[in-house]
């Protein structure tokens, strides 16, 4: 049982008694932001949903202690109405026409891409509103020193649209391994600089290189960046 630790993203309850399948929909949803609880069985299920309040629900249809329609009734008959989500290999309609009707918002058919997966998760997890600078984040980068912090965010300014032009190069002629290079070198800027929601923009697409939504989405963020003053 692996319990949420970080209140500020969205909470998404992961049932899921394949460790393979847990640790790809694990890595596919962290960076939404998402802080991603998993149980490997029902009973795991049933304690987490007593002890939290979840943004929402991705269950296995098939566990060792049971099935996933039969506890999604249980949860709603407890009163539990967070949305859910079931995920399996049976691609029979009447299987999926069933489980929708049991209550399930999306039925997800496995295996299934992580781009699929994290656009079915956006679809039902509460959207998060992220700062766009944090002094609280680049304070403790810098150790405290708020005299550097504007000083260090006028300098990632002036490099930011130098920086957007070579992620977008490296985008559009799908070269793989300058774009990983400038995403990484970003991620540790915005740390720095406190610049949390673009950060989150930046990993977003460091999980799903060439993704042309995840690209779209850091450039909106690249551009809010500079136009918002550092104060």
């Amino acid at each position: 049982m692996h319990e949420p630790s970080l209140p500020s993203h969205p909470w998404l309850l992961l049932v899921e008694d394949d460790p393979a399948s847990a640790v790809f929909m694990t890595a596919a949803a962290t960076p939404l932001p998402a802080q991603v609880c998993q149980a490997d069985a029902l009973d795991e299920a049933r304690a987490l949903c007593a002890a939290h309040t979840f943004d929402l629900l991705l269950i296995d249809v098939n566990l060792p202690d049971g099935h996933g329609e039969d506890f999604l009734r249980e949860l709603r008959d407890a009163g539990i109405a967070t949305p859910a989500l079931a995920h399996t290999a049976d691609p029979d309609p009447a299987l999926h026409a069933r489980l929708r009707a049991a209550g399930f918002a999306e039925v997800l058919l496995k295996p299934i891409a992580a781009t699929t997966l994290r656009a079915a998760l956006r679809r039902h997890l509460p959207e998060t509103a992220s700062p766009i600078w944090d002094d609280t984040d680049a304070l403790a980068a810098l150790g405290g020193q708020a005299e550097h912090v504007q000083t260090m965010r006028d300098l990632f300014l002036a490099e930011l649209p130098a920086q957007r032009q070579r992620i977008v190069q490296a985008a559009i002629h799908a070269d793989i391994s300058a774009l990983r290079a400038e995403l990484h070198r970003l991620v540790a800027s915005c740390g720095f600089v406190g610049a949390r929601r673009l950060e989150q923009a930046v990993r977003r697409l460091q999980a799903s290189l060439l993704d042309p939504d995840a690209l779209r989405a850091l450039e909106a963020a690249i551009e809010e960046q500079l136009t918002t003053p550092a104060a």
